[in-house]
């Protein structure tokens, strides 16, 4: 499609400069930290973390925020992290390789049922959620190639996952549960676009967990001012091992969003078997890249954040009922090429529960088919942060494409 086809890449020294978005700076310790919001919006919560992480001897030039901001374990959701010779797994997250993928299709809006419950229906038979999984294995070489290979590497992570291989086989192409999601959208043109957004499952987790523990015993971490910022150092044992399961767990999230996409187009084609797709957008916003900036090879974590080169795809989701956006990225440096992976939450799971009703999200959910119990009610658009402020707060990061609207959504 012609709208969202790559540019060329081009030098760091030629791309974009700042534009009009005020990025405000606190000073930290060690670096200062750059927001693409006001600081006085971030929580307190999280602006200590943030504090932490500016503090840190291994971090280079500056902590990169992002507009979505918001408080998580260990590292903030929303940062962007460039380590000298060193990396904190909390600056991942638990769901390693969580992501996007989207893809357009020939449909149109015209073309669907005016009641979609037998749509959304067939996606849920067609793709697990919550702590489901496949009965039989789901994935087979129309997803991905070398599927042996991928799989042998399996008895080489460490020993404290090699008894689940089993559910690791069957929990690929599986949504997941919290704010992961399959929908299907429009955009402003009423094309028909699919959407999804989960990560490296059960066997993800696990990983991240072990070797969060691990580093928080290491002996570097001893004076840190938060122990769920504990690193590995490069030339190590440690490091190496995190590396490599780190590594496979984000291939592992990239495929298993690649099986769940390929299940989904053939539901729509069971449907309507005239239905063509274009080639899917996908990308992490919970991973460790090797990549440069400002002329040196550093680690770069993003959690809560995708990359966003000069003409790369990119896809920012909003909560259940406001929409989503398809974006290029810019390749600002200054974000080390990065921008928000959504709209960020703006009130915790907890709070959500106790201040919204079923009655709320059905009220906040109109027209979008959808579950409208008291089971996903922390998920509520008012739990969100506005997409449009956020969108707006890095214009100097990425350029819309498309915005998409869903009409159905489906969670764990």
């Amino acid at each position: 499609m012609d709208e969202v086809t790559f540019r060329p890449g081009i030098s760091i020294d030629s791309a974009p400069t700042l534009g009009d978005m005020a990025i405000e700076t606190v000073p930290g310790e060690h670096v200062d930290i750059r927001l693409w919001t006001r600081a006085g919006d971030v929580e307190s919560q999280a602006m200590q973390q943030l504090r932490n992480i500016a503090a840190l001897p291994w971090v280079v030039k500056h902590v990169a925020v992002m507009p979505d901001v918001h408080y998580g374990k260990g590292a903030t959701v929303g940062s962007v992290i460039a380590m000298r010779d060193a990396v904190s797994p909390a600056a991942v997250g638990v769901d390693i390789g969580c992501g996007m993928s989207a893809v357009r299709t020939s449909l149109r809006a015209e073309d669907l049922p005016d009641d979609l419950r037998r749509l959304r229906s067939a996606v849920e038979r067609a793709v697990p959620v919550g702590f489901g999984q496949h009965r039989d294995l789901a994935f087979d070489t129309r997803d991905a190639a070398d599927w042996d290979q991928f799989w042998s590497r399996f008895k080489e992570l460490t020993t404290s996952v090699r008894n689940e291989r089993d559910r690791a086989l069957h929990q690929m192409g599986t949504l997941g549960g919290g704010n992961h999601f399959i929908e299907v959208c429009l955009d402003e043109g009423g094309q028909v676009w699919l959407m999804l957004h989960s990560g490296s499952r059960g066997i993800g987790n696990l990983l991240a967990q072990h070797h969060m523990a691990v580093a928080r015993g290491l002996a570097h971490n001893a004076e840190l001012p938060d122990p769920d910022l504990a690193v590995f150092l490069a030339r190590t044992p440690q490091m190496a091992a995190y590396r490599h399961d780190l590594y496979w767990a984000q291939e592992y999230a990239r495929r298993n969003r690649a099986v769940m996409m390929r299940l989904l187009c053939d539901v729509l084609r069971q449907h309507f078997p005239q239905v063509r797709f274009e080639e899917p957008i996908s990308c992490h916003h919970n991973y460790v890249a090797e990549e440069e900036h400002f002329g040196e090879e550093l680690l770069v974590t993003r959690k809560g954040a995708i990359r966003a080169g000069w003409g790369e795809l990119g896809i920012i989701p909003g909560s259940m009922g406001t929409g989503s956006y398809i974006v290029r990225g810019l390749g600002n440096p200054e974000s080390f090429c990065s921008a928000s992976h959504g709209a960020g939450r703006r009130m915790s799971r907890n709070a959500a529960r106790k201040r919204f009703t079923a009655e709320d999200l059905a009220q906040q959910t109109a027209g979008v088919e959808c579950r409208k119990d008291a089971g996903v009610v922390d998920e509520i658009p008012a739990a969100y942060k506005d997409l449009e402020q956020v969108i707006a707060n890095q214009s100097d990061l990425v350029e819309v494409v498309a915005k998409l609207r869903q009409i159905i959504c489906v969670k764990g």
